[in-house]
């Protein structure tokens, strides 16, 4: 498995979370409410949808899949003047990111996020870091379409 290493730059996005745990996966239920109502985010940077995880602090200390965290649905806006009602920004701040490409169904992600975290982590010189990890879904997504890919990004830092 391979890893673009990348600085990000701050990114604002708009959109909406839920509160969920792997176990208890509301990922339709999010998207679902998010897709019919995401043209009413007036200043889009692009078309990409940004699927994101935001995880409390020590939450790869001692996994626990019924453990919650937030789960956002959003996009990629040039400001916060407008804001659609029942919905909430959310700032990626700049830092280190390990990018990785998942080719295939959306189903078959969860296989390519474990060869990062049981393979490509223990492997690297970093670990997770505590900001937002987020997918990209450009033009090349297509859901369940095996010929579907999505840009996968996990903040890092350096090893101590």
């Amino acid at each position: 498995m391979e890893a673009q290493i990348k600085i990000l730059t701050e990114k604002k996005l708009i959109g909406k979370y839920i509160i969920m745990s792997f176990m208890e996966n509301k990922t339709f239920q999010l998207w679902s409410g998010f897709m019919p109502r995401r043209k009413e985010i007036k200043n889009p940077v692009d078309s990409n949808l940004y699927s994101l995880e935001v995880f409390p602090q020590d939450y790869f200390d001692n996994f626990d899949a019924n453990r919650t965290f937030q789960k956002w649905a959003a996009v990629e806006v040039k400001d916060f003047d407008t804001l659609p009602a029942e919905m909430e920004s959310l700032i990626i701040p700049t830092g280190i990111y390990a990018i990785f490409i998942h080719k295939g169904p959306a189903t078959e992600a969860h296989q390519t996020y474990h060869s990062i975290f049981a393979e490509w982590l223990p492997n690297s010189d970093y670990i997770v870091d505590d900001r937002p990890h987020f997918a990209v879904m450009d033009e090349r997504y297509k859901k369940d379409d095996p010929d579907s890919e999505e840009e996968i990004w996990i903040p890092i830092k350096n090893r101590p």
